[in-house]
């Protein structure tokens, strides 16, 4: 996705004299910049078989996450002692995790005890079209072979080393990751960017990366892109063949159809009809005109539409992807600080060349209630792929938003976050080692 939003999105609205909700992803990632990674952090194997993984949150907490996709946030109160808030709602949720000497003693979820794996991490740094970029390998103990996946990530600006817990909760599951920051972020060098080509290239030396340094243990490898990475990972399959590809809550239509579709589910869910679309239509002609500008033309068509609908009763429902976060910041923000934050996007570009000439095994896992990324026209595209004869397969959690996350709606409209669906990690563990998933 385009995705100026979350942490960017927070903090551009606010230099533009906006007010906006704070959320999870936007949290966590002043959290990873602003402290060191805890000594608690890791995987660790429960005594009734489970895998419970501690990660980074919050300034000043942790946050644990169970495959079944349950996860709650750890504030200390003492001792090893840390109490548990459901997901990221402000309320409690009866959990108590009791981690020993920074878990080299030990953990206890509630009554079950734990211990932390020895999982194998190498740090490198590699080389992507003259940028060094850090990552890092991660294996489950031992020796044997193990298949190989690398995270590939969305329009966020945060560490994927710091951030990502599919790091560790796939290595606990037996299989190797490979996790990078991408160019501009984190630990690796570059200008940021949102070029899907010159993000695939880096995925790929990604991937060559991950099979030197798993040598004799890499078995089959594959790409998992989340959002944004829903157009990366397909691309880079395409430059060089992979085992198999997962997107989560990504797209197969353009930034463009995407913004329109996302308006067109926001006045849906405000309870506007079709009269409303025509003419929230011609704002997105307009929001996209000043993105595909690079935020240097398109302003004074923007303020006419702006004057023309801005009384609507549907004009304050408008979100989209892109074109709510144009439409409520200042001409002056826009173009002194929008373009470092989507530098590069190709808002016109159009995945079903690649998709349509891809043989690589691909699951899609896509969320009902996505905002940002509403599925319908994604999965009438895939429909048409699998019946063309494309290896696809996808699954809808139908009560899922954006980064594959169930939630609670607040009174002023506004959701929070609580868990991750039941079977989204277990269906893309299985089609890693090589299993299978449903399809409708």
């Amino acid at each position: 996705m385009i995705q100026l939003r979350h942490a960017q999105l927070a903090l551009l609205l606010t230099w533009a004299g906006a007010t906006v909700p704070a959320m999870h992803s936007a949290q966590a990632a002043a959290a990873s910049s602003a402290t060191p990674a805890r000594c608690e952090i890791g995987s660790y194997r429960m005594t009734d078989g489970s895998a419970l993984d501690i990660g980074p949150g919050e300034p000043g907490q942790l946050r644990w996450r169970h495959t079944d996709g349950r996860t709650g946030a750890l504030t200390a109160t003492g001792e090893g002692r840390w109490t548990s808030r459901y997901g990221w709602t402000d309320r409690s949720d009866g959990h108590v995790v009791t981690i020993a000497d920074c878990g080299q003693r030990g953990i206890r979820f509630d009554d079950v005890a734990g211990r932390r794996e020895a999982l194998i991490q190498v740090d490198t740094r590699f080389h992507s079209n003259g940028v060094e970029l850090a990552g890092r390998l991660t294996l489950p103990p031992g020796d044997a072979r193990v298949p190989i996946v690398v995270l590939i990530h969305g329009a966020e600006h945060s560490s994927a080393l710091e951030d990502y817990s599919l790091q560790r909760q796939f290595a606990s599951a037996g299989i190797g990751v490979f996790a990078y920051d991408k160019r501009g972020t984190g630990a690796s060098a570059g200008r940021y960017t949102q070029d899907y080509l010159l993000l695939a290239v880096d995925a790929v030396q990604a991937a060559r990366e991950a099979r030197r340094l798993a040598a004799g243990r890499a078995g089959r490898i594959g790409y998992q892109g989340g959002s944004q990475g829903g157009w990366v990972a397909p691309l880079a399959a395409r430059i060089e063949p992979v085992d198999f590809v997962i997107v989560s809550f990504g797209l197969a239509v353009s930034p463009f159809e995407e913004d329109r579709e996302a308006i067109e589910f926001d006045l849906k869910r405000a309870g506007f009809g079709a009269d409303a679309v025509a003419p929230a239509m011609e704002v997105a002609d307009a929001t996209a005109a000043v993105v595909e500008s690079d935020f240097r033309e398109g302003f004074e068509r923007l303020d006419e539409v702006k004057r023309k609908y801005a009384k609507q009763p549907w004009f304050a429902s408008i979100r989209g992807n892109y074109s709510g976060f144009v439409l409520g910041a200042s001409e002056q923000v826009l173009r002194k600080d929008a373009p470092a934050m989507v530098e590069g996007i190709p808002v016109r570009y159009d995945p079903m060349p690649v998709l349509a000439n891809l043989s690589v095994p691909q699951l899609w896992l896509l969320g009902g209630q996505d905002r940002d990324a509403p599925p319908a026209e994604t999965l009438r595209r895939l429909a048409s792929l699998k019946q063309a004869g494309r290896p696809i397969r996808w699954v809808v959690f139908a009560d899922a938003d954006h980064g594959m996350y169930e939630f609670e709606t607040r009174a002023d409209g506004e959701r929070i976050s609580t868990r991750q669906p039941e079977n989204y990690f277990s269906l893309m563990r299985d089609f890693i080692i090589g299993g299978s998933a449903a399809t409708p």
